[in-house]
């Protein structure tokens, strides 16, 4: 995989999160997969929309901070 979508962001900028919670949902032409966050934090910017397509993969798509 070099690239893939955004289907869709479950936290909102601004918004807390812990271990373990849904983060967002990204997508390639063969799957739908889950992105869980690792820590505890604060979703402080998104940097690449919901749907936004050909995101490469290891390019930032959000800033996160610890709260």
């Amino acid at each position: 995989m070099t690239q893939g979508g955004i289907a869709r962001w479950e936290k909102k900028e601004g918004e807390s999160f812990s271990a373990g919670d849904l983060l967002l949902q990204i997508e390639t032409d063969k799957a739908q997969m889950d992105v869980e966050a690792q820590d505890d934090g604060v979703l402080v910017k998104i940097l690449a929309a919901e749907g936004a397509q050909n995101v490469a993969v290891n390019s930032p798509i959000a800033i996160v901070a610890e709260e």
